[in-house]
């Protein structure tokens, strides 16, 4: 399957990988040096009538990056752990978003830089791929728009 270079400023949605994934509102935080993890955001919404199943994915931006869901129990107390694979039903979407699935990117190789790029490969269980251009906005940022 082809990849495709997606970036987030565009306004209309960009097919890619199997015709049927569309990577919309990519964006991520600067970082404070290398010694904490990084995270990225975005939605991947499955335009297809087959169900996705996103597998994994994979940055040279850190040495273990990772799908985390953080989950809040009765107590007030939040923890991540790995999601794992994620399906995505045919015309559903999932948000990589602040408090609920992450891309949590670990042992960072650089510092995330306001103003900079880099990219995210999504891999799904097809064997396709989609390569995601993410912006990094301020270390305050709360959304794709800063």
């Amino acid at each position: 399957m082809a990849a495709l270079m997606f970036t987030s400023s565009a306004a209309t949605p960009t097919f890619a990988g199997s015709e049927s994934v569309v990577v919309e509102d990519a964006w991520s935080r600067a970082s404070v040096g290398v010694n904490r993890p990084g995270a990225a955001y975005m939605t991947i919404r499955n335009t297809g009538d087959e169900t996705v199943t996103l597998t994994g994915l994979r940055t040279d931006l850190a040495m273990m990056p990772d799908i985390h869901q953080t989950s809040t129990n009765a107590e007030g107390v939040s923890s991540m752990a790995p999601a794992g694979e994620i399906e995505i039903a045919p015309g559903e979407a999932v948000s990589l978003e602040p408090g609920g699935l992450h891309a949590m990117l670990m042992h960072l190789q650089r510092p995330m830089t306001e103003g900079e790029n880099f990219s995210v490969i999504l891999d799904f269980s097809d064997g396709g791929e989609i390569a995601v251009e993410v912006p990094i906005l301020g270390i305050a940022a709360r959304g794709p728009e800063g």
